[in-house]
């Protein structure tokens, strides 16, 4: 369930293609790929892990819907939990959709059927990591020349690029796509630890949780309508250890 509604509807899901991957590198919008991040160790399923697991998510997830601007509480979030150094968020473009933007994308944007609107996917890397996949439908008449020369041209992220015009967001949905803890797990029969090593790793699908938000100037005009969905990398780093507190 959507903790914020405000639409019937919402973008399309991140997926079709716009461009073959030879025009991007042809362009220089997509940096030659890179070698595998060498991977932490694995979490353990247990349900401690599942725990941490899930509070560690919603402490991002809060973080991200409490902040005016998404990149800056990744890079935060990179450098507070060692993902990569250095700690810099970068926009890796991928390929993005090929449909115009629709009605009710130009409605939030505020915009006339005739007005230009850019659509801008990419990765939102830390290093190696892909913390998110973002999709982004702005309004290039709203920004600098500059701007749109610089979002264009370079892997900077959408909100480090506008971040002169005093962005701010507005959540239109937040969703949970996975719970480290199953439906009833309160009212399950309890179940002893594992033992140090014996338990299964836990398994995290790629997509972890999703943001619906419009961007907004300092003057509350509409730059961008976002889809961002965060990566189970925001969690590779090693499974925390609670201290021992003593009986």
């Amino acid at each position: 369930m959507y903790a914020f509604t405000g639409h019937a509807h919402f973008p399309r899901r991140i997926g079709s293609a716009a461009h073959p991957a030879w025009v991007l590198a042809v362009l220089g919008l997509v940096p030659p790929a890179l070698p595998a991040a060498a991977p932490p160790s694995p979490w353990r399923d247990t349900p401690l892990a599942r725990l941490e697991a899930l509070a560690l998510i919603q402490t991002l997830n809060s973080q991200i819907l409490a902040s005016s601007s998404a990149t800056r509480s990744l890079q935060d979030w990179c450098r507070a939990h060692a993902l990569a150094e250095p700690p810099q968020i970068v926009a890796r473009p991928i390929p993005a959709s090929d449909a115009p933007a629709d009605a009710r994308i130009r409605r939030d944007l505020q915009v006339g059927a005739a007005e230009t609107i850019r659509n801008r996917r990419v990765e939102l890397r830390c290093g190696e990591r892909v913390l998110a996949v973002a999709e982004n439908w702005y309004v290039p008449a709203r920004l600098t020349a500059a701007m749109n020369r610089t979002l264009e041209t370079t892997q900077q992220p959408f909100g480090m690029v506008v971040q002169p015009l005093s962005p701010h967001r507005q959540t239109l949905a937040a969703k949970l796509l996975w719970s480290p803890l199953p439906d009833g797990w309160e009212r399950a029969a309890s179940r002893h630890e594992p033992v140090a090593g014996s338990a299964p790793q836990l398994a995290m699908p790629a997509a972890l949780f999703e943001h619906y938000a419009i961007v907004y100037t300092g003057r509350h005009l509409p730059l961008a309508e976002v889809h961002e969905i965060y990566q189970r990398d925001i969690l590779a780093f090693e499974e925390p250890q609670l201290p021992d507190t003593g009986p």
